[in-house]
């Protein structure tokens, strides 16, 4: 199940936002993986969680990488979604669930 409803501003908390900062995360991936990514098998307890894999392509402080992996953790609190954290990883190969 995709998310529901586009994100906005108020969505992103300041510790999101300086976690998605130092892990080269942009808030558009934050959408396509909540909207497209597949079920992260490791969320905590009453929580949920996506990943998706982007292609990346890019370097990321100082090393070159094919892809980038993003998980999104989040819960909802009286029907209201609630960003918790994200998290990035850097690799060439990861695998795809889903």
């Amino acid at each position: 199940m995709g998310l529901e409803r586009k994100l906005n501003k108020d969505d992103f908390h300041l510790h999101i936002k300086v976690r998605m900062f130092q892990r080269g995360i942009t808030e558009e991936e934050v959408e396509q993986t909540l909207q497209n990514g597949w079920d992260a098998d490791d969320a905590k307890t009453e929580t949920s969680g996506k990943v998706f894999v982007f292609t990346y392509n890019k370097e990321w402080e100082g090393k070159f990488y094919k892809e980038k992996e993003v998980r999104v953790y989040y819960k909802y609190v009286n029907d209201n979604l609630v960003l918790l954290t994200a998290k990035a990883k850097y690799g060439d190969v990861f695998l795809r669930g889903g």
